[in-house]
């Protein structure tokens, strides 16, 4: 049987945001009642408010770090912002979800004027509680030292959808 190419391959999130990774915990992200899958699409009127969160894992004294990013600011032909900062919520407790945790940087939702633009959560598991610090700027946010920067190693799990402007047809480039 062949093996099921991975969405966060496929959609270039592997690759622009992330190095490969093997997730070891669940995530799951709510909007509205709709449990994001990856590559979904969603318009902005669908995340004006930020989603649910839920984290699994089994230990009450393991903490993660929540990252949402956009790779495709202002435009994924130009993406002169990349990656683009929309939340940052640390010392989340297993088990448990984002409202647990300290957010700090607060959500923005995402509004996309140019072409379909991929819009990133990823989950580190953090060495300790409060060892993790906001960024200066949400612009030109980079994943990657970010997590090179608090020692939070590989990911334990993404998730990604597509979102583009209210009126906005298709399009990959833009």
């Amino acid at each position: 049987m062949p093996r099921a190419i991975d969405p966060l391959i496929v959609g270039r999130v592997i690759g622009d945001v992330l190095e490969p990774f093997n997730r070891s915990i669940p995530l799951t992200v709510i909007y509205n009642n709709r449990i994001i899958t990856n590559g979904c699409d969603l318009r902005p009127s669908a995340v004006m408010m930020q989603p649910r969160v839920g984290i699994g894992g089994n230990d009450l004294r393991t903490f993660y770090t929540l990252v949402m990013v956009d790779p495709d600011a202002p435009s994924p032909s130009n993406p002169t912002l990349r990656e683009y900062l929309h939340w940052l919520v640390t010392d989340i407790p297993a088990t448990t979800g984002a409202s647990f945790g300290q957010e700090i940087v607060c959500y923005e939702n995402p509004q996309p004027t140019a072409g379909i633009h991929r819009i990133v959560f990823v989950l580190f598991q953090q060495l300790g509680r409060q060892t993790v610090y906001a960024p200066a700027w949400r612009q030109n946010f980079n994943t990657r030292s970010f997590a090179e920067l608090y020692n939070l190693g590989l990911p334990v799990a993404a998730a990604y959808y597509n979102c583009q402007r209210e009126t906005g047809s298709g399009g990959r480039r833009a």
